[in-house]
């Protein structure tokens, strides 16, 4: 599949036409032009990121005040084990909601159409929308943090350590965002996205030991956390916050991340092509 769109120069009737190869480099020039168009609109209106954050610190404040005296003994204690896990939450919200059904309001509208006009690379507008969101991310992310540190929260490791947790999520969350981006080009009704999308946090990151540890689960979800790549993220992030196996699990969610992108990046590339 040749990914990257050939520029052409316009002639008078009658003379060929002169086509220039792409340069090296191209669609990631490409990419990074749009994700800035995509950040102007985040400028022009910072409240459109607010979903990326109000949703994960709303989870953390309720479970922590809620549950934490039952199923961690104190709030505090629940606090530390908790928030690694709300932090991948975080940066998986950010990429369901504005992903997937951002590229879907675009379509409708018929921006890609115009996209389609240019002489850039066919993936560019999807990458550039991906790499937009790393600003979701990070302030979902940091959010979070910040929240957590107020209510009581500390990194028992080092900051270096925090700032690897916060890597790994990300890139997780940026892994994962190309399923929603998938199915954006799928489907074609923005309301079904939005549903499908809002629903489908709930076997993603509830089947996991986010609220209450694995064992306590029953067996048929115990089965499920235990291969659900979400797990394996949130018990990176753990690792490396409040100490315990790290490797493993960094490992494990690096390679999902990875697995992610080669699979669901060219099916979106393909289901883009075919729809527009």
């Amino acid at each position: 599949m040749n990914d990257t769109a050939t520029p052409t120069t316009t002639a008078p009737a009658g003379v060929g036409v002169r086509t220039f190869p792409a340069r090296r480099g191209a669609l990631l020039f490409h990419s990074l032009a749009l994700a800035r168009r995509n950040l102007a609109k985040v400028r022009r209106n910072p409240v459109s990121i607010g979903d990326a954050v109000l949703a994960p610190v709303l989870f953390l404040v309720v479970f922590v005040y809620l549950f934490g005296g039952a199923v961690g003994g104190s709030t505090h204690a629940y606090l530390q084990r908790t928030l690694p896990a709300i932090l991948v939450l975080a940066a998986i919200m950010a990429g369901m909601i504005a992903t997937g059904v951002n590229l879907s309001i675009d379509i409708k509208k018929g921006i890609f159409d115009r996209f389609r006009s240019l002489p850039i690379g066919r993936s560019a507008p999807l990458i550039g929308s991906v790499l937009a969101d790393v600003v979701r991310y990070l302030v979902a992310v940091a959010t979070v943090f910040v929240v957590g540190f107020l209510m009581g929260f500390r990194v028992q490791t080092s900051p270096l350590a925090a700032l690897a947790a916060a890597g790994v999520t990300i890139a997780f969350g940026m892994a994962l965002s190309w399923v929603w981006v998938l199915l954006a080009m799928v489907i074609r009704e923005t309301t079904l996205v939005q549903t499908i999308v809002s629903l489908s946090i709930f076997p993603l990151a509830f089947g996991t030991d986010m609220v209450a540890p694995v064992d306590t689960l029953p067996g048929w979800l115990q089965a499920w956390a235990r291969i659900n790549p979400i797990e394996h993220t949130m018990a990176a992030s753990r690792g490396l916050l409040i100490g315990g196996d790290t490797a493993v699990p960094a490992v494990e969610s690096l390679l999902w991340s990875i697995g992610l992108v080669a699979v669901f990046a060219p099916l979106a590339v393909v289901a883009y092509r075919r729809r527009t």
